[in-house]
């Protein structure tokens, strides 16, 4: 929301807001852009400002919010933020929407450099910091705002649009390159199978028109059932033989990753990035796809994928604690915790590794994922899980069981501790998961935090030394 207030300033419109946790850079970055914020929810703020549109978040929810009340009370316009990126930013520039269960914020990040070093400049949305630009969110350079020439970059979100919208915001972004990475069953809060997951991509595909380019991970099942009713021209990615762009010979190490590129059997290049794992070669590989589309030739490609600089918590280098090594990632799903552990064993070859994860999102403090997760920290020498976030929201027969699951990752001969559930809410439970691993860990070792909250403090105290 703040990266779009930013950059909707910049685009000429006049913003204000509220905000009861703003903390920086955040802070001080709305500010130098022209955006006032308030630190407080109040109706004033409307009756002083009287604004033409009221935007609202989808964590905003109906008889909490005195300052929607207000708005609602007065009949002001609102809009969720999906419709206001489109009105706002996307317009009729050309969009390229980055879609998919995991690797969006890589993903788009990777396009937007990519195309930027291009040539094209392209206005974005990045879910992330990102390491080659100053700012999430910029709009279109003015020149070329609504013409051919003008091109938006977004990372495609399912999750739903607002309280009055509970469609996925990606159905919002009019795609003219609509980019579907991988699909599986998450955010089990709005959807409630993988049915209903698949419904909403498929509602997407159908957004891309017949001048622009569905672009699909050929390898993964779920989106060949897709596939049926397309119009628009379509481009498989991936590693299977049969994909139009594949990536071959994979290598991955302490220097990131390299491989091969066949456009249609032919060879196009070799290309490499900083980030390790074959599913960051995945993610390139849409990325180099999407800019080959937009015509940006395959040497500028190269040495653009060479100077990509990842996104904060992205397999981040956070800290050096105590002579181990601290990795901070946004990983929370079974699948996007094995590659990412599988792409830090190929960074640091040799190394053990411990891990501390917090089940925090909607799906992973329910037991949907009790058997995937009990599977998915292979290769790990520990694992620490945190606190479940909000434990009460489930039952027993909901919640996950991180009790079963510390019991069936000790069997696999990992140290493995648990937060009790009547710690959760507390700041400071990660205080416990620095005395273990204060024991279990030496010198050479690699601590990888896996979280999109803070670990009950964890990240801070070893963030300290």
């Amino acid at each position: 929301m703040g990266g779009v207030a930013a950059a909707l300033a910049k685009a000429g419109y006049v913003v204000q807001g509220s905000e009861t946790d703003l903390y920086e850079p955040m802070k001080s970055y709305l500010a130098d852009s022209g955006v006032r914020v308030f630190p407080e929810f109040s109706g004033k703020h409307l009756d002083q400002f009287a604004p033409d549109i009221v935007v609202v978040g989808n964590a905003v929810s109906r008889g909490v919010n005195p300052e929607l009340e207000h708005a609602l009370n007065l009949r002001l316009p609102i809009k969720s933020l999906p419709e206001i990126i489109s009105e706002g930013l996307i317009a009729r520039n050309q969009s390229v929407v980055i879609a998919g269960t995991h690797g969006k914020t890589t993903t788009t990040s990777m396009t937007a450099h990519l195309l930027h070093e291009g040539g094209w400049s392209p206005g974005f949305m990045i879910g992330g910091v990102p390491g080659n630009f100053d700012v999430s969110c910029r709009p279109v350079p003015a020149a070329r705002h609504n013409t051919d020439q003008g091109l938006f970059v977004i990372e495609g979100d399912e999750y739903d649009s607002a309280y009055f919208d509970k469609r996925s915001k990606f159905l919002h972004y009019r795609p003219t390159v609509g980019v579907v990475n991988n699909i599986e069953f998450d955010h089990a809060d709005i959807f409630s199978s993988l049915d209903d997951v698949l419904k909403s991509f498929r509602l997407f595909i159908r957004t891309v028109p017949e001048n622009g380019l569905l672009l699909v991970n050929g390898d993964d099942p779920n989106i060949s059932r897709l596939l049926d009713d397309k119009v628009s021209p379509i481009a498989t990615f991936g590693l299977g033989e049969q994909n139009d762009w594949r990536a071959t010979s994979i290598e991955s190490g302490e220097f990131g990753v390299r491989f091969q590129v066949q456009k249609k059997g032919q060879a196009f290049g070799t290309f490499s990035c900083a980030l390790p794992g074959e599913h960051n070669a995945r993610n390139l590989l849409a990325a180099i796809a999407v800019s080959d589309f937009y015509g940006v030739p395959a040497q500028a490609l190269q040495a653009a994928t060479e100077s990509y600089v990842p996104p904060k918590r992205r397999m981040q280098e956070l800290a050096t604690w105590q002579g181990r090594t601290v990795i901070d990632d946004f990983a929370h799903h079974p699948t996007a915790i094995r590659e990412t552990l599988r792409a830090v064993a190929a960074r640091y070859p040799g190394r053990r590794i411990f891990v501390s994860f917090e089940p925090r999102s909607n799906t992973t403090t329910r037991n949907l994922f009790q058997r995937e997760l009990e599977e998915c920290f292979e290769g790990a020498s520990g694992v620490l899980l945190g606190a479940l976030d909000r434990p009460w929201r489930y039952s027993d027969e909901e919640r996950l069981d991180t009790g079963v699951l510390q019991a069936a990752l000790q069997r696999q001969g990992m140290f493995t501790f648990a937060i009790e559930n009547d710690l959760a809410g507390t700041a400071d439970w990660g205080k416990y998961h620095l005395e273990k691993l204060s024991v279990w860990t030496a010198e050479g070792d690699v601590i990888v935090l896996l979280s999109n909250g803070n670990l009950g403090g964890l990240r801070a105290m070893l963030s300290s030394g």
